[in-house]
């Protein structure tokens, strides 16, 4: 689906999955020193790996892919860094620009460039992206059997977003930021849907407001600090939309170091859409164990804790459960139900410096189950 790699606000076309792909695999921060600002594609020149590929301030990085919405596949981009005082070292991350694609073995592929930019001592954040997608989907029907039976979606659009942001006190930072999105969709029969709009095509323009609070230590593997997200987008015919809804979105996460090598992570996450949605910026169920298409509504609810147990140097364990509960969907199955989410995963340091794993996950559901891979924890 269109947000298949979670990024800010929700449906956002796999936004800076190919744009900013390498950031999936690095982060800014040594591990004795506390997260001065949390970047999407942190600094990892001068860090040991074969994991990538790095010339100067110009770092490349293949990412190998695998879940049950898309399929196996790989997604690779590189990005240049651009050079800092020292002072500036001390303040904020460097600023860069990143360009990637992807490509699934079902057919998906998405392709895209970014620009993120820290200036005035990381009071002032940028974030840029352009791209295009064409993903190759499933629905589950909305008169499917309860195991659920599916039909074909193929969504394909290109999308544009922006988001300014100004540090407002300590570690708060509150922005705006915008979102342009233009849809093209085949389903392969006719689907009714009482809950959202089906059209062929749709446009998509939206501006929103956004407050963040992060103290982890690191934000692509924690072992200390919160996070705390809130944002609002309205889309409105007056900014380029074909239908006037809102999208609401609330995200808290909380890490601890409760031994040496255990931390127990935990988030909830709500979301909630207003007006007359598209199927495709739809609320889902962020947990394992199924396809995101599977549950796809106007709200939802998730709740979900990982114990990470750090065997070795290189090698750990992880334990997760969770839940969600998903209203007015669109397979109209399952409404207001409490889908389970739990499983166990395998992890394997790839950047020791940056707490990098590359992770393994079986998840298990109420009627489905589902292998995953990929680079960096999944919350």
């Amino acid at each position: 689906m269109l947000s298949t790699i979670r990024f800010g606000t929700s449906g956002l076309l796999l936004l800076l999955c190919a744009s900013a792909a390498f950031a999936e695999s690095q982060d800014e921060t040594d591990t004795t020193t506390p997260q001065r600002s949390a970047s999407i594609a942190p600094d990892v020149r001068g860090e040991p790996s074969n994991l990538k590929l790095e010339k100067g301030n110009f770092v490349a990085v293949p990412i190998p892919l695998s879940d049950p919405t898309l399929g196996s596949g790989l997604v690779a981009g590189g990005g240049y860094f651009y050079p800092q005082t020292e002072e500036q070292k001390k303040t904020q991350p460097a600023s860069v620009t990143g360009a990637g694609g992807m490509y699934m073995n079902n057919g998906s592929y998405a392709f895209g460039a970014g620009h993120e930019a820290f200036w005035k001592n990381d009071t002032w954040r940028f974030i840029g992206a352009v791209g295009y997608a064409d993903l190759e989907l499933e629905l589950l029907a909305p008169d499917a059997s309860p195991r659920g039976s599916s039909v074909a979606w193929d969504v394909r659009g290109g999308f544009a977003y922006a988001a300014l942001s100004r540090k407002v006190s300590g570690r708060w930072y509150a922005g705006l930021f915008g979102r342009f999105v233009d849809i093209d969709q085949d389903i392969i029969v006719d689907l009714p849907s009482r809950h959202f709009d089906l059209p062929a095509e749709t446009k998509s323009g939206g501006l929103g407001i956004s407050v963040a609070y992060d103290s982890r230590d690191m934000p692509t593997n924690a072992y200390e600090g919160r996070l705390f997200q809130a944002g609002v987008l309205f889309n409105e015919k007056s900014f380029g939309s074909d239908n006037s809804y809102q999208a609401y979105k609330l995200a808290y996460r909380s890490y601890h170091q409760l031994q040496t090598p255990v931390v127990l992570a935990w988030e909830v996450v709500g979301c909630l859409k207003s007006g007359t949605v598209p199927i495709w910026d739809a609320c889902r169920l962020g947990l394992r164990g199924f396809p995101a298409t599977d549950y796809m509504g106007k709200s939802s609810l998730i709740g979900q804790f990982e114990a990470r147990w750090r065997m070795s140097k290189r090698w750990g364990l992880v334990g997760f459960a969770g839940a969600g509960q998903i209203t007015k969907s669109f397979s109209e199955l399952r409404d207001h139900d409490i889908v389970p989410s739990y499983g166990i995963g395998l992890r394997f340091t790839v950047l020791q410096a940056k707490r990098i794993n590359m992770r393994l996950d079986y998840g298990r559901s109420t009627d489905s189950d589902a292998v995953y891979l990929s680079v960096t924890e999944a919350f």
